[in-house]
Protein backbone atom coordinates (compact mmCIF):
# COMPACT_ATOMS: atom_id res chain seq x y z
CA UNK A 1 0.00 0.00 0.00
CA UNK A 2 0.62 3.44 -0.73
CA UNK A 3 2.21 5.67 2.16
CA UNK A 4 -0.15 8.49 1.97
CA UNK A 5 -0.12 9.38 5.47
CA UNK A 6 3.94 8.62 6.23
CA UNK A 7 4.36 12.88 6.34
CA UNK A 8 1.85 14.31 8.28
CA UNK A 9 2.42 14.38 12.06
CA UNK A 10 2.31 13.12 14.36
CA UNK A 11 3.58 10.53 12.24
CA UNK A 12 3.95 7.35 14.91
CA UNK A 13 0.55 7.63 14.69
CA UNK A 14 -0.47 7.77 11.40
CA UNK A 15 2.03 5.06 10.52
CA UNK A 16 0.32 2.63 12.41
CA UNK A 17 -3.02 4.23 10.78
CA UNK A 18 -1.89 3.49 7.40
CA UNK A 19 -0.22 0.01 8.78
CA UNK A 20 -3.76 -1.35 10.50
CA UNK A 21 -5.55 -0.07 7.29
CA UNK A 22 -3.48 -2.36 5.18
CA UNK A 23 -5.06 -5.20 7.20
CA UNK A 24 -8.78 -5.91 6.77
CA UNK A 25 -10.56 -5.94 10.08
CA UNK A 26 -14.47 -6.08 9.44
CA UNK A 27 -16.27 -7.18 12.46
CA UNK A 28 -16.55 -11.16 13.17
CA UNK A 29 -13.58 -11.04 10.48
CA UNK A 30 -10.57 -10.18 13.03
CA UNK A 31 -8.67 -12.97 13.28
CA UNK A 32 -5.37 -11.50 10.58
CA UNK A 33 -5.69 -8.29 12.90
CA UNK A 34 -5.61 -9.65 16.11
CA UNK A 35 -2.44 -11.98 15.20
CA UNK A 36 -1.13 -8.57 13.37
CA UNK A 37 -1.57 -7.21 16.82
CA UNK A 38 0.21 -10.23 18.81
CA UNK A 39 3.08 -9.64 16.39
CA UNK A 40 3.18 -6.18 17.19
CA UNK A 41 3.22 -6.55 20.83
CA UNK A 42 5.78 -9.49 20.57
CA UNK A 43 7.65 -7.54 18.35
CA UNK A 44 8.35 -4.86 20.74
CA UNK A 45 9.18 -7.43 23.52
CA UNK A 46 6.52 -6.68 25.41
CA UNK A 47 3.90 -9.14 27.12
CA UNK A 48 1.20 -9.64 24.50
CA UNK A 49 -1.78 -12.44 24.65
CA UNK A 50 -5.30 -13.00 23.44
CA UNK A 51 -8.16 -14.32 25.55
CA UNK A 52 -10.45 -16.95 25.10
CA UNK A 53 -12.77 -14.85 23.02
CA UNK A 54 -10.15 -12.98 20.67
CA UNK A 55 -9.05 -9.76 22.57
CA UNK A 56 -5.82 -9.06 22.73
CA UNK A 57 -3.78 -7.32 25.95
CA UNK A 58 -0.27 -5.75 25.60
CA UNK A 59 1.56 -5.07 28.78
CA UNK A 60 4.30 -2.63 28.84
CA UNK A 61 6.30 -1.20 32.27
CA UNK A 62 6.56 2.84 33.21
CA UNK A 63 9.09 4.78 32.11
CA UNK A 64 12.07 5.78 34.53
CA UNK A 65 10.52 8.23 37.88
CA UNK A 66 6.62 6.73 36.67
CA UNK A 67 6.74 3.44 38.20
CA UNK A 68 4.79 5.25 41.50
CA UNK A 69 1.38 6.31 39.47
CA UNK A 70 -1.34 3.83 38.78
CA UNK A 71 -1.49 1.54 35.91
CA UNK A 72 -3.47 2.97 33.03
CA UNK A 73 -5.53 1.03 30.99
CA UNK A 74 -5.68 2.64 27.22
CA UNK A 75 -8.69 0.61 24.87
CA UNK A 76 -9.69 0.65 21.62
CA UNK A 77 -11.44 -1.82 19.51
CA UNK A 78 -9.95 -3.36 16.38
CA UNK A 79 -12.86 -4.12 14.32
CA UNK A 80 -14.28 -1.17 11.44
CA UNK A 81 -17.77 -1.37 9.95
CA UNK A 82 -17.57 -2.48 6.05
CA UNK A 83 -19.66 0.11 3.82
CA UNK A 84 -18.76 0.91 0.59
CA UNK A 85 -20.80 3.07 -2.29
CA UNK A 86 -22.95 0.90 -4.52
CA UNK A 87 -20.42 1.76 -7.69
CA UNK A 88 -17.33 1.08 -5.79
CA UNK A 89 -15.84 -2.05 -6.38
CA UNK A 90 -14.28 -2.98 -3.69
CA UNK A 91 -12.90 -6.39 -1.60
CA UNK A 92 -13.74 -5.79 2.04
CA UNK A 93 -11.87 -9.13 2.69
CA UNK A 94 -8.98 -9.13 0.84
CA UNK A 95 -8.16 -5.47 0.12
CA UNK A 96 -6.25 -2.61 2.52
CA UNK A 97 -8.55 0.39 2.55
CA UNK A 98 -7.44 3.25 -0.21
CA UNK A 99 -6.95 6.69 1.35
CA UNK A 100 -6.06 10.47 0.41
CA UNK A 101 -5.53 13.62 2.04
CA UNK A 102 -8.45 16.29 1.36
CA UNK A 103 -7.25 20.04 3.10
CA UNK A 104 -7.34 18.80 7.32
CA UNK A 105 -9.53 15.78 6.44
CA UNK A 106 -8.36 12.09 5.64
CA UNK A 107 -10.62 10.01 3.75
CA UNK A 108 -11.47 6.26 2.08
CA UNK A 109 -12.43 6.57 -1.81
CA UNK A 110 -15.41 5.03 -1.64
CA UNK A 111 -15.59 3.37 1.50
CA UNK A 112 -15.79 3.73 5.13
CA UNK A 113 -12.41 5.07 6.52
CA UNK A 114 -11.85 2.59 9.84
CA UNK A 115 -10.53 6.14 12.04
CA UNK A 116 -13.02 4.59 14.09
CA UNK A 117 -11.75 2.96 15.97
CA UNK A 118 -8.90 2.84 14.12
CA UNK A 119 -6.98 6.05 15.21
CA UNK A 120 -7.44 5.12 18.88
CA UNK A 121 -5.42 1.82 18.23
CA UNK A 122 -2.92 4.14 16.04
CA UNK A 123 -1.66 6.22 19.24
CA UNK A 124 -1.99 3.11 21.59
CA UNK A 125 0.42 1.67 19.53
CA UNK A 126 2.53 4.27 18.79
CA UNK A 127 2.67 4.75 22.77
CA UNK A 128 3.99 1.04 23.41
CA UNK A 129 6.40 1.43 20.59
CA UNK A 130 7.70 4.82 22.30
CA UNK A 131 11.06 4.66 23.45
CA UNK A 132 10.72 8.56 24.80
CA UNK A 133 7.21 8.62 25.94
CA UNK A 134 6.87 9.21 29.58
CA UNK A 135 3.70 6.92 31.01
CA UNK A 136 2.53 5.07 34.14
CA UNK A 137 2.31 1.27 33.90
CA UNK A 138 0.07 0.30 30.66
CA UNK A 139 -2.06 -2.45 29.44
CA UNK A 140 -3.75 -1.75 26.26
CA UNK A 141 -6.77 -3.91 25.75
CA UNK A 142 -8.05 -4.06 21.80
CA UNK A 143 -10.98 -5.35 21.91
CA UNK A 144 -12.64 -7.33 19.06
CA UNK A 145 -16.43 -7.38 17.29
CA UNK A 146 -17.34 -3.87 19.34
CA UNK A 147 -19.25 -2.91 16.13
CA UNK A 148 -21.78 -6.10 15.67
CA UNK A 149 -22.24 -7.31 19.14
CA UNK A 150 -19.36 -6.05 21.26
CA UNK A 151 -18.87 -9.50 21.99
CA UNK A 152 -15.33 -8.85 22.65
CA UNK A 153 -15.86 -6.52 25.52
CA UNK A 154 -18.77 -8.59 27.00
CA UNK A 155 -16.19 -12.34 27.01
CA UNK A 156 -13.33 -10.25 28.75
CA UNK A 157 -12.57 -12.36 31.80
CA UNK A 158 -12.95 -11.38 35.40
CA UNK A 159 -9.28 -10.66 37.15
CA UNK A 160 -6.92 -10.20 33.42
CA UNK A 161 -7.19 -6.54 33.96
CA UNK A 162 -5.12 -4.77 36.33
CA UNK A 163 -5.03 -1.21 36.22
CA UNK A 164 -7.48 0.82 37.97
CA UNK A 165 -8.12 3.93 35.28
CA UNK A 166 -9.28 3.00 31.79
CA UNK A 167 -9.14 5.93 28.87
CA UNK A 168 -11.26 4.64 26.57
CA UNK A 169 -10.22 6.14 22.71
CA UNK A 170 -13.29 5.87 21.17
CA UNK A 171 -15.36 9.16 20.84
CA UNK A 172 -15.47 11.39 17.41
CA UNK A 173 -15.12 15.27 18.79
CA UNK A 174 -12.05 16.47 19.89
CA UNK A 175 -13.67 19.06 22.23
CA UNK A 176 -15.34 16.81 24.68
CA UNK A 177 -14.83 13.72 27.11
CA UNK A 178 -17.30 11.19 27.44
CA UNK A 179 -18.63 9.99 30.34
CA UNK A 180 -21.29 7.97 29.71
CA UNK A 181 -23.25 6.01 26.85
CA UNK A 182 -26.07 4.45 25.39
CA UNK A 183 -26.72 0.49 25.68
CA UNK A 184 -28.40 -1.11 23.31
CA UNK A 185 -30.30 -4.25 21.69
CA UNK A 186 -30.55 -5.76 18.29
CA UNK A 187 -34.25 -6.60 17.17
CA UNK A 188 -35.27 -8.83 14.52
CA UNK A 189 -38.16 -9.68 12.91
CA UNK A 190 -38.88 -12.63 10.71
CA UNK A 191 -42.57 -13.43 8.66
CA UNK A 192 -42.43 -16.43 6.44
CA UNK A 193 -44.90 -16.49 3.40
CA UNK A 194 -46.06 -18.80 0.51
CA UNK A 195 -45.08 -17.21 -2.81
CA UNK A 196 -47.58 -16.20 -5.26
CA UNK A 197 -47.33 -16.87 -9.05
CA UNK A 198 -46.74 -13.57 -10.42
CA UNK A 199 -49.81 -12.60 -13.15
CA UNK A 200 -49.41 -13.12 -17.17
CA UNK A 201 -48.85 -9.88 -18.84
CA UNK A 202 -47.29 -8.12 -15.31
CA UNK A 203 -44.67 -5.96 -15.92
CA UNK A 204 -41.70 -5.76 -13.48
CA UNK A 205 -40.24 -2.59 -11.94
CA UNK A 206 -36.99 -1.46 -10.24
CA UNK A 207 -37.83 1.29 -7.73
CA UNK A 208 -34.70 2.77 -5.87
CA UNK A 209 -33.48 5.18 -3.36
CA UNK A 210 -30.07 6.27 -3.16
CA UNK A 211 -27.77 8.90 -2.51
CA UNK A 212 -28.85 9.55 1.19
CA UNK A 213 -25.54 10.39 3.37
CA UNK A 214 -26.10 7.65 5.77
CA UNK A 215 -24.48 7.62 9.07
CA UNK A 216 -23.60 6.47 12.29
CA UNK A 217 -27.12 5.37 14.08
CA UNK A 218 -25.98 6.89 17.40
CA UNK A 219 -24.02 9.69 16.52
CA UNK A 220 -26.31 10.89 13.97
CA UNK A 221 -29.38 9.86 15.06
CA UNK A 222 -30.63 13.50 15.61
CA UNK A 223 -29.57 14.97 12.40
CA UNK A 224 -32.69 14.17 10.71
CA UNK A 225 -31.40 12.28 7.74
CA UNK A 226 -32.74 10.05 5.67
CA UNK A 227 -33.50 6.66 6.62
CA UNK A 228 -33.67 5.02 2.91
CA UNK A 229 -35.91 1.93 3.89
CA UNK A 230 -38.36 4.12 5.64
CA UNK A 231 -38.33 6.50 2.24
CA UNK A 232 -38.86 3.26 0.00
CA UNK A 233 -41.71 2.00 2.90
CA UNK A 234 -43.40 5.39 2.41
CA UNK A 235 -43.82 5.18 -1.07
CA UNK A 236 -44.70 1.37 -1.04
CA UNK A 237 -47.31 2.86 1.02
CA UNK A 238 -48.67 5.13 -1.24
CA UNK A 239 -48.86 2.75 -3.89
CA UNK A 240 -50.97 0.22 -2.05
CA UNK A 241 -54.83 1.36 -3.88
CA UNK A 242 -52.95 -0.02 -6.82
CA UNK A 243 -53.21 -3.42 -8.28
CA UNK A 244 -49.15 -3.32 -7.55
CA UNK A 245 -47.66 -6.68 -6.12
CA UNK A 246 -44.32 -6.42 -4.21
CA UNK A 247 -41.80 -9.23 -5.20
CA UNK A 248 -38.73 -8.19 -3.19
CA UNK A 249 -36.92 -5.69 -1.24
CA UNK A 250 -33.31 -5.10 -0.64
CA UNK A 251 -32.73 -2.51 2.37
CA UNK A 252 -29.46 -1.06 4.26
CA UNK A 253 -27.50 -3.06 5.69
CA UNK A 254 -25.05 -3.32 9.15
CA UNK A 255 -27.22 -1.92 11.63
CA UNK A 256 -25.38 0.74 13.18
CA UNK A 257 -25.50 2.43 10.00
CA UNK A 258 -28.40 4.63 8.62
CA UNK A 259 -29.39 3.30 5.56
CA UNK A 260 -28.57 4.65 2.44
CA UNK A 261 -29.95 2.96 -0.26
CA UNK A 262 -32.75 0.70 -0.62
CA UNK A 263 -34.25 -1.40 -3.40
CA UNK A 264 -37.91 -2.84 -4.17
CA UNK A 265 -38.84 -4.93 -6.92
CA UNK A 266 -42.69 -4.42 -7.97
CA UNK A 267 -44.53 -6.30 -10.80
CA UNK A 268 -47.32 -4.00 -11.63
CA UNK A 269 -50.89 -4.81 -13.62
CA UNK A 270 -51.41 -3.06 -16.95
CA UNK A 271 -53.89 -1.03 -15.80
CA UNK A 272 -52.13 0.62 -13.20
CA UNK A 273 -48.84 1.39 -15.07
CA UNK A 274 -49.74 4.83 -15.07
CA UNK A 275 -50.82 4.91 -12.17
CA UNK A 276 -47.47 3.90 -10.66
CA UNK A 277 -45.33 6.23 -12.85
CA UNK A 278 -47.27 9.38 -11.94
CA UNK A 279 -47.51 8.18 -8.23
CA UNK A 280 -43.65 7.99 -8.14
CA UNK A 281 -43.22 10.83 -10.52
CA UNK A 282 -45.26 12.82 -7.27
CA UNK A 283 -43.66 11.09 -4.69
CA UNK A 284 -40.01 12.38 -6.00
CA UNK A 285 -41.06 16.09 -6.36
CA UNK A 286 -42.42 16.00 -2.27
CA UNK A 287 -39.47 13.74 -1.09
CA UNK A 288 -36.93 15.58 -2.61
CA UNK A 289 -38.26 19.20 -1.31
CA UNK A 290 -38.89 17.87 1.86
CA UNK A 291 -35.33 16.59 2.60
CA UNK A 292 -33.64 18.88 0.63
CA UNK A 293 -31.97 20.87 3.26
CA UNK A 294 -30.38 17.00 4.98
CA UNK A 295 -30.41 15.14 1.85
CA UNK A 296 -29.43 17.21 -1.05
CA UNK A 297 -28.68 13.99 -3.08
CA UNK A 298 -31.48 11.95 -2.48
CA UNK A 299 -32.37 10.01 -5.64
CA UNK A 300 -35.90 8.08 -6.27
CA UNK A 301 -35.66 6.01 -9.22
CA UNK A 302 -37.80 3.48 -11.34
CA UNK A 303 -36.67 1.74 -14.07
CA UNK A 304 -38.68 -1.18 -16.26
CA UNK A 305 -37.08 -4.38 -15.34
CA UNK A 306 -36.56 -6.95 -18.70
CA UNK A 307 -37.06 -10.02 -16.83
CA UNK A 308 -39.66 -10.37 -14.44
CA UNK A 309 -39.59 -11.83 -10.86
CA UNK A 310 -40.62 -15.58 -10.81
CA UNK A 311 -43.20 -15.06 -7.76
CA UNK A 312 -44.32 -11.94 -5.08
CA UNK A 313 -45.54 -11.61 -2.14
CA UNK A 314 -49.20 -12.96 -1.03
CA UNK A 315 -51.46 -9.66 -1.32
CA UNK A 316 -52.26 -9.32 2.27
CA UNK A 317 -49.38 -9.64 3.54
CA UNK A 318 -47.72 -7.12 1.38
CA UNK A 319 -50.13 -4.86 2.49
CA UNK A 320 -49.29 -6.05 6.57
CA UNK A 321 -45.44 -5.62 6.07
CA UNK A 322 -45.79 -2.12 4.21
CA UNK A 323 -48.23 -0.77 7.11
CA UNK A 324 -46.16 -2.71 9.94
CA UNK A 325 -42.90 -0.67 9.08
CA UNK A 326 -44.17 2.10 8.33
CA UNK A 327 -45.57 2.22 12.18
CA UNK A 328 -42.70 1.21 13.30
CA UNK A 329 -40.07 4.21 15.40
CA UNK A 330 -37.10 5.06 13.60
CA UNK A 331 -35.07 7.94 14.70
CA UNK A 332 -35.07 9.68 18.02
CA UNK A 333 -38.05 8.18 20.15
CA UNK A 334 -37.30 10.49 23.41
CA UNK A 335 -34.62 13.07 24.42
CA UNK A 336 -32.78 12.72 27.62
CA UNK A 337 -34.66 15.07 29.99
CA UNK A 338 -31.70 15.03 32.45
CA UNK A 339 -28.89 15.85 29.75
CA UNK A 340 -29.24 18.87 27.67
CA UNK A 341 -29.51 18.02 23.78
CA UNK A 342 -28.46 14.19 24.21
CA UNK A 343 -30.67 11.25 22.80
CA UNK A 344 -32.08 9.35 25.41
CA UNK A 345 -33.94 6.50 22.80
CA UNK A 346 -33.91 5.65 19.29
CA UNK A 347 -34.20 3.10 16.79
CA UNK A 348 -32.57 2.35 13.57
CA UNK A 349 -34.41 0.33 10.68
CA UNK A 350 -31.39 -0.85 9.72
CA UNK A 351 -32.00 -4.05 6.78
CA UNK A 352 -35.00 -4.87 4.77
CA UNK A 353 -34.79 -8.06 3.24
CA UNK A 354 -37.63 -9.47 1.57
CA UNK A 355 -37.73 -12.27 -1.17
CA UNK A 356 -37.82 -16.33 -1.67
CA UNK A 357 -40.72 -16.46 1.28
CA UNK A 358 -38.89 -15.04 3.73
CA UNK A 359 -39.14 -11.21 5.50
CA UNK A 360 -36.81 -10.19 7.84
CA UNK A 361 -36.37 -6.87 9.40
CA UNK A 362 -32.95 -5.91 11.39
CA UNK A 363 -33.20 -2.64 13.94
CA UNK A 364 -30.64 -1.27 16.25
CA UNK A 365 -32.77 0.14 19.54
CA UNK A 366 -30.71 2.43 21.81
CA UNK A 367 -31.43 4.10 25.49
CA UNK A 368 -29.04 5.46 28.49
CA UNK A 369 -31.91 4.29 30.15
CA UNK A 370 -32.88 0.87 30.58
CA UNK A 371 -36.72 1.10 31.02
CA UNK A 372 -37.23 3.78 27.92
CA UNK A 373 -35.33 1.01 25.94
CA UNK A 374 -37.84 -1.59 27.08
CA UNK A 375 -40.26 0.34 26.19
CA UNK A 376 -39.59 0.88 22.89
CA UNK A 377 -38.33 -2.45 22.42
CA UNK A 378 -41.96 -3.72 23.32
CA UNK A 379 -43.41 -0.83 20.70
CA UNK A 380 -41.28 -2.37 18.08
CA UNK A 381 -42.12 -5.99 18.81
CA UNK A 382 -45.69 -5.36 18.80
CA UNK A 383 -46.15 -3.24 15.17
CA UNK A 384 -43.97 -6.66 13.95
CA UNK A 385 -46.19 -8.66 16.06
CA UNK A 386 -49.47 -7.50 14.42
CA UNK A 387 -48.43 -8.08 10.77
CA UNK A 388 -47.55 -11.73 12.36
CA UNK A 389 -44.03 -12.00 12.76
CA UNK A 390 -41.68 -13.34 15.28
CA UNK A 391 -39.53 -10.94 16.94
CA UNK A 392 -35.92 -12.32 18.59
CA UNK A 393 -34.58 -9.45 21.17
CA UNK A 394 -30.77 -10.35 21.21
CA UNK A 395 -27.26 -8.69 21.66
CA UNK A 396 -28.52 -6.72 24.69
CA UNK A 397 -25.72 -4.41 26.10
CA UNK A 398 -25.95 -1.94 29.16
CA UNK A 399 -25.50 1.97 29.10
CA UNK A 400 -22.38 3.50 30.93
CA UNK A 401 -24.35 5.57 33.67
CA UNK A 402 -22.29 9.05 34.22
CA UNK A 403 -20.04 9.68 37.32
CA UNK A 404 -19.40 13.33 37.10
CA UNK A 405 -17.18 13.33 40.44
CA UNK A 406 -14.46 10.64 38.66
CA UNK A 407 -11.19 11.52 39.55
CA UNK A 408 -9.77 10.48 36.23
CA UNK A 409 -12.19 12.66 34.56
CA UNK A 410 -10.81 15.60 36.70
CA UNK A 411 -7.26 15.28 35.81
CA UNK A 412 -8.23 14.74 31.76
CA UNK A 413 -10.36 18.33 31.95
CA UNK A 414 -7.43 20.01 34.42
CA UNK A 415 -5.01 18.65 32.10
CA UNK A 416 -7.28 19.57 28.70
CA UNK A 417 -7.68 23.24 30.01
CA UNK A 418 -3.73 23.90 30.73
CA UNK A 419 -2.93 22.59 27.35
CA UNK A 420 -5.85 24.36 25.34
CA UNK A 421 -6.85 27.23 27.51
CA UNK A 422 -10.54 26.53 27.95
CA UNK A 423 -12.64 24.05 29.09
CA UNK A 424 -13.88 20.79 27.46
CA UNK A 425 -17.29 20.19 26.73
CA UNK A 426 -17.99 16.96 29.40
CA UNK A 427 -20.74 14.86 27.66
CA UNK A 428 -22.72 11.60 27.76
CA UNK A 429 -23.11 10.04 23.87
CA UNK A 430 -25.91 8.33 22.38
CA UNK A 431 -23.00 5.89 20.61
CA UNK A 432 -22.69 2.51 21.93
CA UNK A 433 -18.82 2.53 23.92
CA UNK A 434 -17.78 -0.42 25.77
CA UNK A 435 -17.61 1.37 28.88
CA UNK A 436 -20.94 0.29 30.19
CA UNK A 437 -19.89 -3.25 29.60
CA UNK A 438 -16.36 -3.15 30.82
CA UNK A 439 -17.32 -1.42 34.22
CA UNK A 440 -19.69 -4.30 35.07
CA UNK A 441 -16.95 -6.79 34.83
CA UNK A 442 -14.40 -4.20 36.24
CA UNK A 443 -16.92 -2.03 38.61
CA UNK A 444 -13.91 -0.57 40.57
CA UNK A 445 -11.94 1.26 37.08
CA UNK A 446 -12.16 5.07 36.60
CA UNK A 447 -12.84 5.63 33.31
CA UNK A 448 -13.63 8.08 30.60
CA UNK A 449 -13.51 8.53 27.02
CA UNK A 450 -12.11 11.01 24.33
CA UNK A 451 -10.77 10.78 20.65
CA UNK A 452 -9.68 12.63 17.28
CA UNK A 453 -12.67 14.45 15.49
CA UNK A 454 -14.55 11.89 13.25
CA UNK A 455 -16.86 13.07 10.95
CA UNK A 456 -19.31 10.07 8.41
CA UNK A 457 -19.07 7.15 10.79
CA UNK A 458 -20.39 3.89 9.40
CA UNK A 459 -20.55 5.03 6.06
CA UNK A 460 -18.38 5.98 3.03
CA UNK A 461 -18.20 9.94 4.30
CA UNK A 462 -16.11 8.71 7.05
CA UNK A 463 -13.52 11.55 7.65
CA UNK A 464 -11.29 12.00 10.05
CA UNK A 465 -9.24 15.56 10.93
CA UNK A 466 -5.81 15.73 10.64
CA UNK A 467 -5.23 18.89 12.85
CA UNK A 468 -7.84 16.93 15.64
CA UNK A 469 -5.50 14.21 15.45
CA UNK A 470 -2.43 16.35 16.85
CA UNK A 471 -4.71 17.74 19.41
CA UNK A 472 -6.14 13.91 20.24
CA UNK A 473 -2.63 12.91 20.52
CA UNK A 474 -1.32 15.81 23.05
CA UNK A 475 -4.01 15.40 25.16
CA UNK A 476 -3.53 11.16 25.49
CA UNK A 477 0.18 12.24 26.63
CA UNK A 478 -0.40 14.88 28.72
CA UNK A 479 -2.81 12.71 30.82
CA UNK A 480 -0.63 9.74 30.43
CA UNK A 481 2.37 11.95 32.18
CA UNK A 482 0.09 13.72 35.27
CA UNK A 483 -1.69 10.07 35.74
CA UNK A 484 -1.91 10.41 39.45
CA UNK A 485 0.18 8.22 42.42
CA UNK A 486 -0.93 4.94 43.94
CA UNK A 487 -2.63 5.37 47.26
Amino acid sequence: MDKILEHIEPRAVWQYFEQLNAVPRGSKKEDRIVQFMLDFGTGLGLEALKDDVGNVLIRKDATAGMGHCKTVILQSHLDMVHQKNNDTVFDFENQGITMYVDGDWVKAKGTTLGADNGLGVAAIMAVLASTDIAHPPLEALFTIDEETGMTGAKGLQKGLLKGSILLNLDTEDDSEIDIGCAGGVDITARISYTPEAVSPGSQAYTLAVKGLKGGHSGMDIHKGLGNANKILNRILFELLPFDIRLAGIEGGGLRNAIPRESTATLVVGREDKEALVDTISKLRSLLTKEYGHVEPELAIQLVESLASPEDVVPRKMHEKLIKAIYAAPNGVYRMSPAFDGLVETSNNIARVDVGGGNIVVKCLTRSSVESSKEDLSNALRSCFELAGAHVELSGDYPGWTPDPDSAILRTVKETYMDLFGEEPQVVACHAGLECGILAGIYPGIDMVSFGPTIRGAHSPEERVSISSVRKFWSLLLAVLRNTPASS
